[in-house]
């Protein structure tokens, strides 16, 4: 458990989400320009997107998964740490954004076939909050090392590296090395319609806050150290999810989804607002980080109430779709921010996270679709 939560750690908070936290430094260095800055940005989406894309159809083979997973988040990491022009950094950061995608599905594979971890499904919460750990990890060396932005990199990569091992040698004796094709009919996505949906909503509307949030901040006048703060502050609200998720497991993943979408929108719209207040600032990124994260673990326990013999493939598919949701809004809300402001544009993508709420809520107060038992392992 606790070497993967790493990975998710190491994968997701320390590699992939670290870009934005360490753009500025690395602009100045490296001296390229904010377009291209965004064109790297697209580029370790797509990266991971296939990454999440393989993890869905390489669901059967968990370890395989988490070893590609350390590996490109480390090689990537490392690539980033040596790069001396835009053009080898922005390889670089495409490789080790494909970490994460590998990761999700791995370490959900590997936390269902283990049997100290299989019949308990807050454990699923408890790594996926990992994120948060390596948001906090990542903002503490920020603070330290900072304009040393390569040493983050190579810290990260050491991170994912130990964390791998980790995990492939705590489950050897009990993940088999072979499973079966994860490829499901027709029948299992109309299944996860409503999930699908929900999870886009979210991903677009959660970009305001990764992708413009310390610029918001830092244009209402808050300074950078302050700024990092709030970025550490993040990270610190989707770690409380490894504390709160043995409580909210008992809920049932829609209901997590409505109260998180709902806090999620409070806290979007409230940022920019509040920023000038740097404790109510502080406040905001925490219940954003909660609520973003907690989300992200309901979708995962979203898809094992649809189909429990495929949560790694409904895992990577809605991840998929959540990472294609928060490119889409970065480059529609980007779009609103010379006209709108940032207050407009986090008003904006606040309803769209109020949107993703109703993927959740079935007509007639009855549940999404979910496969019944017989039919569920008639998919095999």
């Amino acid at each position: 458990m606790a070497f993967a939560l790493m990975l998710i750690a190491a994968t997701y908070g320390l590699v992939r989400l670290a870009f934005g936290l360490l753009l500025p430094d690395i602009q100045s260095e490296l001296g390229f320009s904010a377009d291209v800055a965004g064109a790297i940005s697209a580029g370790g989406s797509a990266l991971y997107v296939v990454g999440a894309l393989v993890g869905f159809f390489a669901a059967g083979a968990p370890r395989v998964l988490v070893a590609t997973a350390a590996g490109s988040a480390a090689l990537g990491a490392a690539g980033m740490a040596l790069a001396t022009d835009a053009v080898v950094f922005a390889v670089a950061a495409a490789v080790g954004s494909a970490g994460a995608g590998f990761a999700s599905p791995g370490v959900v594979g590997v936390l269902r076939s283990h049997p100290g971890t299989s019949s308990r499904p807050a454990f699923q919460d408890v790594a996926n909050s990992g994120t948060g750990p390596g948001l906090v990890a990542a903002g503490l060396l920020a603070l330290a090392l900072l304009p040393g932005w390569r040493i983050v990199w190579a810290v990260a990569a050491v991170v994912a590296v130990v964390a791998g091992v980790g995990v492939l040698l705590t489950s050897r004796s009990h993940v088999p090395p072979r499973g079966r094709p994860a490829v499901p009919p027709g029948r299992w996505f109309l299944a996860h319609a409503r999930p699908i949906a929900a999870a886009l909503a979210l991903g677009a509307g959660s970009a305001a806050v990764w992708t413009f949030g310390r610029i918001a901040l830092v244009d209402a006048g808050m300074d950078a150290a302050s700024s990092v703060v709030a970025w550490i502050a993040l990270g610190a609200g989707g770690a409380v999810v490894a504390f709160t998720s043995s409580r909210t497991v008992g809920w049932g993943p829609r209901r997590v989804w409505v109260l998180t979408g709902v806090l999620a929108a409070v806290a979007t719209v409230s940022l920019p607002l509040v920023a000038e207040s740097f404790l109510a600032a502080l406040g905001a990124c925490v219940v954003f980080g909660w609520s973003y994260t907690a989300a992200t673990g309901a979708l995962i326990g979203w898809t094992g109430d649809i189909d429990a013999e495929r949560p790694a493939a409904g895992t990577a598919l809605l991840f998929v779709v959540l990472v294609a949701g928060q490119g889409a809004g970065a480059a529609a809300l980007g779009g609103l921010v010379e006209p709108w402001g940032y207050a407009g544009v986090f008003a904006v993508a606040s309803v769209v996270l109020l949107v993703a709420t109703l993927g959740a809520v079935s007509p007639r107060g009855r549940e999404s679709r979910a496969l019944p038992p017989v039919a569920a392992r008639g998919l095999r």
